[in-house]
């Protein structure tokens, strides 16, 4: 199992060694990533992500941008707002021109967790790429995704379920009606007939 913050810890020190600052950041991703009502997007959400960056890092064209987007992509999370991926992209500039990470590559950063918010198809690598680590869950086994499953419903605990039914039936829709649910070949062709077998299961069983 990866460490996050032994992570955060050699990503950081590339580009500071102001070690209060560093320490300072990484206890507010901590507190941010651990609230009670994260059930999924947690850190172990971020683990996933990291592994998976590590994994395929020799087709990354820059792997610490990419880490940066895993890092803060979801560290404003409110399931009542539409705003989650413009306010963590906001904070994530923010807090990476305080690092010393380069203005164009932190403004690149800010872009890919922009992407996150719909997941469309990307002309850059590694936002592709990124977009693929974020929902690689979808094409994990049946168990691993029905877990994820429980735990997006336990996010989302304060709708009824006629509702929470209504809402997710419409996203698990838009996921099959893609004509590809990952972007880069490489997970298309490990995760993409699990995660399309998963996501029509779940959408059955609503």
């Amino acid at each position: 199992m990866i460490n996050l913050k032994t992570i955060w810890n050699k990503l950081t020190s590339r580009y500071t060694d102001n070690i209060d600052l560093v320490d300072k950041l990484w206890n507010e991703i901590e507190k941010q990533y651990s609230k009670g009502k994260r059930h999924y997007h947690n850190l172990e959400h971020l683990e996933y992500m990291m592994e998976k960056a590590i994994k395929h890092k020799d087709s990354l064209n820059d792997l610490d941008t990419v880490m940066f987007a895993i890092f803060y992509h979801d560290i404003v999370y409110d399931t009542t707002r539409h705003d989650n991926e413009k306010k963590s992209a906001d904070l994530a500039h923010d807090r990476l021109v305080k690092l010393g990470f380069p203005a164009d590559k932190a403004v690149k950063c800010q872009g890919q967790i922009m992407a996150t918010k719909e997941h469309k198809e990307s002309e850059d690598n590694d936002t592709s790429y990124l977009l693929d680590f974020d929902l690689a869950i979808l094409g994990d086994t049946p168990e691993c995704y029905r877990n994820y499953a429980e735990m997006i419903r336990a996010e989302y605990s304060i709708y009824p379920n006629f509702l929470y039914k209504k809402g997710r039936q419409k996203v698990l829709q838009h996921i099959l009606s893609q004509k590809r649910i990952f972007k880069t070949q490489a997970f298309y062709d490990n995760y993409e007939h699990q995660a399309r077998a998963n996501v029509r299961s779940e959408l059955e069983g609503l």
